[in-house]
């Protein structure tokens, strides 16, 4: 029997809401990248930055029932790691940091957020790009694998961590197509979360499937506007959280002020039904809060009106241009071996730069 993942009314599964307005927390920090070599200490001192700023944001400007934080806080990025510095900085599922942060959910009856390279014992030799949910228990209750990498965005290399479309066929023998683009249904409304850019399919997806609350991370920068439409063509609320201007540490080559692509730090967000603006931040550390009519809202939304059937042909006759399952028998080890290993793959080039 195949499996229903829309319904054919409008409506879509939920869970039960611990209340009818939901709190919802954007916590806007550095990203600070680890040494690859000797991890650790980095990634000791990144954690209790993390502790310390789930403190600061529970306690100054209201309390949260969801806090959001960005792709990589634990560890960072650098643009240099190999696969050897990836496995090292990235984190297991049942590692002390995610204890730990499961421990100050638990603290403040909150869920959390954050974005982190995991490993999994099921993919040994694998790192992946993962959004994680931990809840009010203080469990790690969800891991939203990405679902692609963006590929020829620079010039003679190729990200090489593993996600869902690197893997798909086992990764759907191992956890099922409702895996692949999931939706946790939790007492503050239905989330899904991902860290990838540029594919409005996906969202729209995410939506068709019942989310209410959708979590997109990024480093280093986003486009706003990918942002604000999730929430526009679908009609529900979208959290971005990017990681803020660094100020503590400062750089050998420039002021902060003056830093490279700055209009591309910060500028973390909630966006509510059709786009409009919750909440906003600028370039700096900081935390934003947004109240989500979440039972009020719910009562009237219903899932995207899609007119599939004018332009599903066209849809049945795309061909991705490189096939998934690439990264099930190898996985590269560097950026350049990557883009090596994918350059012959490709049916036509996507010039991102130009």
């Amino acid at each position: 029997m195949t499996q229903q993942f829309v319904q054919h009314d409008g409506g879509y599964e939920t869970a039960a809401l611990r209340r009818e307005m939901v709190a919802v927390g954007i916590v806007q920090t550095p990203q600070r990248g680890v040494d690859g070599d000797n991890p650790e200490p980095g990634i000791k001192d990144n954690l209790e930055y993390f502790l310390e700023a789930i403190d600061k944001a529970q306690n100054t400007g209201g309390r949260c029932d969801l806090l959001c934080f960005h792709e990589f806080p634990l560890h960072g990025f650098r643009s240099g790691w190999n696969l050897e510095q990836y496995l090292r900085i990235s984190r297991h599922p049942d590692g002390p940091e995610i204890a730990a942060i499961g421990k100050k959910a638990k603290e403040y009856n909150c869920y959390i957020t954050l974005g982190c390279q995991m490993l999994d014992d099921d993919w040994p030799g694998h790192t992946m790009n993962t959004q994680l949910l931990i809840g009010p228990s203080g469990d790690l209750i969800a891991r939203h694998w990405k679902q692609r990498n963006m590929r020829g965005m620079w010039p003679g290399v190729e990200q090489f961590t593993t996600t869902i479309y690197d893997v798909y066929d086992r990764y759907v023998e191992m956890y099922g197509l409702d895996a692949v683009i999931p939706v946790e249904r939790t007492d503050i409304g239905n989330i899904s979360m991902s860290s990838v850019q540029f594919e409005p399919e996906l969202f729209r997806c995410m939506a068709l499937k019942g989310a209410e609350i959708i979590v997109r991370t990024a480093t280093g920068g986003c486009e706003r506007e990918d942002m604000r439409l999730t929430s526009y063509h679908n009609s529900l609320y979208t959290v971005i959280v990017n990681n803020s201007m660094d100020v503590h540490r400062p750089s050998p080559d420039f002021f902060a002020e003056q830093a490279p692509k700055n209009g591309w730090v910060g500028r973390s967000a909630i966006f509510g039904p059709r786009g409009v603006i919750l909440a906003e931040a600028d370039a700096f550390e900081t935390k934003r809060r947004a109240m989500l009519p979440i039972g009020q809202f719910r009562k009237t939304h219903r899932i995207p009106d899609t007119h599939l059937f004018l332009y599903k042909h066209v849809f049945d006759q795309y061909k991705e241009r490189y096939d998934p399952n690439l990264w099930l028998n190898k996985v590269p080890e560097t950026k350049k071996e990557a883009a090596d290993y994918l350059k012959d793959k490709f049916r036509w080039t996507n010039h991102w730069q130009s």
